[in-house]
């Protein structure tokens, strides 16, 4: 009983899918902030409209006031100079308007007979400001209160008004380049350290005093992410009052009812969404703000070509669709309206940057807000505790439940069969998932009160609504389509009666609006899987290659030769949009997949032959290919975890986890352990590669590097030719590398070059350690000018590089100028007592450095008398290290003399071995300080 209630309460999709709404905003909380007609039934005709008098009234306009006031003996000339004298525009009006209101109802009825009697804009935007504004924002609520699934319960842990957007410098190259899913796997939805959180209500604010709010705003996020969600979110906001007050009117548009538009204007346009805005030019007018939201580019069918569109600046002009959202967002037409864009980030990057003035990401989920949305929506049972268990063992499945909707259809399914079967038949991968996913949303429709309906005996139309589906899906993700009109259904077979069935409704999304009636599929991943079923399917049957729709193509006879045309197809797709897709195709060769799916599709018998084939074919092509592993590659060891073939991928993981990887990194290696860094959080969080590779192999690996947090590569021999690489890698603006060790290499001042020029740029990496290589003074000079400048390194390791003095002085002006380092290592590099002195005179300057090494540096006592001087200046140095110093009582005793009056050191160590209790002291602040006479 408590299964049918849980499905029957999300049948209902066809206006959204539950995680949409539950996960971010409740839009029917509050009304509008607009005063009430109660309310201003009782002021005078200029109090209700001060706020339009002081907002709209323009320079010429109080000039005609003033006239015609003056003309009707409204105003003196002594009130007349007196409003004049005011100063700003503002004060002026509001100066008028007092005089005005102090007389008696003869002045008041003047006034609002000129302004209603003008036929200029901004008399009637005086008048009819409020009213339309008010008009349009019932309007507006009304509609987007009907996206909402009307069972749904808010979850305020993950409201989106508490998720803050990310501000960026722009795009990377993975999400230029790759596909959504890959951009997860990459990053595992973490966010790069340096980017700065934006509220939505300071999304058209400028960001410091001096500079100007952004026409033009970008937001990115992958498919599934809330894009659309968060616009919803402003729109309700805005229109209770709570954001954004000065913006007068928000028009949103989907670039998915814009699809069947051809030649269009841009006042045409906006009657056509909101015919209840009848005087469109007071709307677009530069008199007040007016924003235009453009939802979801990604799904636009046409390309907005910003080199050749037909320029037009008249906003009663008809043109092309494209054409004229180019204008828009060029400036050329409505320069005056602000334009807010959401996208996928492959398509954004479409959009000059130069046209673009802010950019913001839309976070995913993190850890803790996966585990709060199971809390949520399955606090019984203790499915939420399975689920996420399920999902730690299972790395592969955790990786992309960073985007919000795949976590939805994850853990939905996952209770589906928590509840209908036994452990054992919960998927281990992806296409399981997908198809247990559609199997679910078939059985859930099903009549109820009688034995649970097997798969077998399920109705033929979701046979056949699936297969069309299907075809829809796969032939749409190859044009890169992913909305499509009712014709569109028609065309490839669907009966529109089937998409309101519980099968129809379940994967796709329907959407209406003024301009037209749209259908999407949940997420792109399920068109990829039902793109997917489509072609497994018929490639057992099709004569011709299934990548053209026309039967007039070169002949393919069989499954394998199909197989190979997709896989090359994928190999060869520079987007990576063809990468999921085959993932899917793969996995749909395991007979545990094809089981979920009995019933649904005509999958007909296999001896499995076929998957021991398609994991040689696969094994083959990880062999093959370039001198570096790219993410087309990577691609295929997601293949052969789709397909359950983890025997090389289990042995990389243990050899990775025991460091045992040295001389066993072949290509066929190299991939796996790429994709490893992706699906595994250990792998990529502390990344081992001690003894492993070489310039070759590093060379391989670099694009996979990219993602890692901590990486070890010590002890590989690397000479300065491997720096230029890494020095490359640690330059990328993708770059994701927090900790790197270098140590026990051969590192020498060319290889520190290389570094010194990526620290220059790098604004991810907090923490180098070089030691035991030979940069010596050279390089330690290469290294200091980089520290000079770079804002974000906090420790870096040069112990046993021979900087000596030279390069100690090089560093001492770093040191006085360098405001993040807080922990230095010069142990071990003969900087002698001059070197000492260097970094004595920097210390006194220095106000973040809090740890210090200086050991078996010959500093004497000279070296140690000049840092026991800088410490009576420095008060924020913790931590002094100065063991094996050739430090005599001369030395010593300068030290003691410096601690009574230093007030920040806590620990001081200046022997080499551990000293009892009456050779050391704690002094009057509790410091501990270990002294005495040490040999060299």
């Amino acid at each position: 009983m408590e299964r049918q209630e849980h499905y029957d309460s999300i049948m209902d999709r066809n206006k959204r899918i539950t995680w949409q709404d539950d996960c971010y905003v409740d839009l029917q909380s509050t009304t509008s902030s607009l005063p009430s007609q109660a309310e201003t039934e009782g002021l005078g005709w200029i109090q209700r409209h001060q706020d339009q008098l002081q907002r709209f009234t323009t320079t010429s306009l109080l000039e005609q006031m003033l006239i015609h006031l003056r003309k009707v003996d409204v105003l003196s000339s002594a009130e007349e100079a007196k409003i004049k004298e005011a100063g700003r525009l503002r004060d002026q009006v509001n100066i008028l308007t007092s005089v005005v209101m102090s007389k008696d109802t003869r002045g008041s009825d003047a006034l609002q007979a000129f302004i209603e009697s003008s036929d200029c804009l901004v008399a009637q935007l005086i008048l009819n400001h409020d009213c339309m504004v008010k008009e349009h924002k019932e309007m507006l609520l009304q509609r987007y209160e009907q996206c909402r699934d009307r069972d749904s319960v808010s979850c305020s842990k993950l409201d989106v008004s508490s998720r803050a957007l990310l501000l960026v410098d722009g795009l990377s190259d993975l999400q230029q380049k790759e596909h959504d899913l890959m951009q997860v796997g990459a990053t595992r939805g973490r966010k790069r350290n340096h980017l700065r959180q934006l509220g939505l209500a300071k999304l058209l604010e400028p960001l410091t005093r001096v500079s100007l709010p952004p026409r033009v705003s970008l937001t990115v996020g992958v498919a599934g992410i809330g894009k659309t969600i968060c616009v919803r979110h402003f729109i309700g906001q805005w229109s209770q009052g709570a954001i954004c007050t000065d913006v007068s009117f928000v028009l949103p548009f989907t670039f998915s009812e814009l699809n069947s538009l051809e030649k269009v204007s841009a006042e045409k346009l906006v009657k056509m969404a909101f015919p209840h805005l009848t005087d469109t030019s007071l709307i677009l007018s530069s008199s007040c703000r007016t924003l235009f939201i453009l939802d979801g580019l990604d799904e636009f069918h046409r390309t907005l070509n910003f080199s050749d569109a037909v320029p037009c600046n008249d906003p009663k002009k008809e043109v092309s669709i494209d054409d004229l959202l180019t204008n828009i967002i060029r400036g050329n037409l409505l320069p005056d309206v602000a334009v807010w864009v959401t996208s996928r980030p492959g398509v954004a990057s479409l959009i000059p940057g130069g046209l673009v003035d802010r950019v913001t990401e839309i976070p995913g989920f993190s850890p803790r807000d996966i585990q709060d949305f199971l809390n949520h929506h399955f606090p019984e049972m203790d499915f939420a505790r399975k689920i996420l268990a399920y999902l730690e063992a299972h790395k592969n499945l955790m990786v992309l439940c960073y985007i919000p909707c795949i976590c939805w259809i994850v853990a939905d399914t996952l209770v589906y069969i928590m509840q209908s079967g036994p452990q054992e038949s919960l998927p281990r991968t992806y296409t399981e998932l997908y198809a247990h996913f559609c199997s679910m949303k078939a059985e859930v429709g099903e009549p109820r009160g009688r034995e649970p309906v097997k798969m077998e005996q399920l109705h033929g139309s979701n046979r056949k609504l699936l297969g069309n589906l299907g075809r829809l899906a796969f032939y749409g993700l190859l044009k890169h389509r992913y909305t499509f009109s009712e014709q569109d259904l028609r065309a490839y077979g669907i009966d529109l009666l089937l998409t309101q069935s519980s099968l129809g409704a379940g994967v796709l999304v329907r959407e209406e609006s003024a301009v037209c009636t749209t259908y999407k599929f949940i997420h792109l991943s399920l068109q990829e899987f039902l793109a997917a079923t489509f072609y497994h399917n018929s490639s057992k049957r099709a004569i011709f290659d299934l990548f053209s729709e026309s039967s007039m193509s070169w002949p393919k006879i069989g499954f394998q030769n199909h197989f190979r045309s997709a896989v090359q197809h994928a190999q060869q797709a520079e987007d990576g949009h063809l990468d999921v897709f085959v993932r899917f195709l793969t996995g749909l060769l395991c007979p545990a997949t094809l089981r979920s799916l009995a019933g649904l599709l005509s999958l007909g018998k296999d001896d499995g032959n076929q998957k021991a084939w398609a994991a040689g074919f696969l094994q083959g092509l990880l062999v093959s290919g370039g001198a570096v592993v790219s993410l087309r590659t990577i691609n295929l060891a997601y293949c052969l975890q789709e397909l359950q073939h983890t025997e090389l991928l289990r042995s990389v993981e243990e050899d990775l986890r025991l460091g045992s990887l040295g001389g066993k990194l072949s290509r066929a290696q190299c991939v796996v352990l790429g994709y490893l860094l992706h699906v595994s959080p250990e792998c990529s969080e502390h990344t081992n590669l001690t003894g492993s590779l070489n310039y070759t192999t590093v060379k391989c690996l670099l694009p996979q590097l990219l993602y890692c947090s901590h990486l070890r590569l010590e002890n590989n021999h690397f000479k300065d030719d491997v720096m230029e690489l890494l020095g490359s890698l640690l330059s990328a603006k993708d770059c994701h590398i927090n900790k790197l060790s270098l140590a026990d290499n051969a590192i020498s001042n060319k290889g520190a070059k290389a570094l010194s020029r990526a620290l220059l740029v790098n604004r991810t990496l907090t923490s180098l350690n070089l030691q035991n290589n030979n940069i010596g003074s050279k390089g330690a000079k290469f290294l200091a000018e980089a520290l000079k400048m770079n804002q974000v390194l906090v420790s870096i390791n040069f112990q046993n590089n021979s900087i000596e003095e030279e390069g100690a002085q090089a560093l001492a002006e770093v040191l006085q100028c360098n405001r993040k380092l807080v922990s230095l290592n010069l142990r071990k590099n003969t900087v002698g007592a001059g070197g000492a002195k260097r970094i004595a005179n920097a210390l006194k300057m220095n106000q973040t450095l809090t740890n210090l090494i200086l050991c078996s540096n010959h500093l004497g006592d000279k070296g140690t008398i000049a840092l026991a001087e800088a410490l009576t200046f420095n008060h924020t140095l913790l931590s002094l290290q100065l063991q094996s110093n050739s430090i005599s009582n001369r030395g010593m005793t300068a030290l003691t003399s410096a601690l009574r009056l230093n007030h920040g050191l806590v620990s001081l160590k200046c022997v080499s071995k551990p000293v009892t209790a009456s050779k050391g002291e704690l002094n009057r602040s509790g410091r501990s300080e270990e002294y005495g006479t040490c040999s060299p």
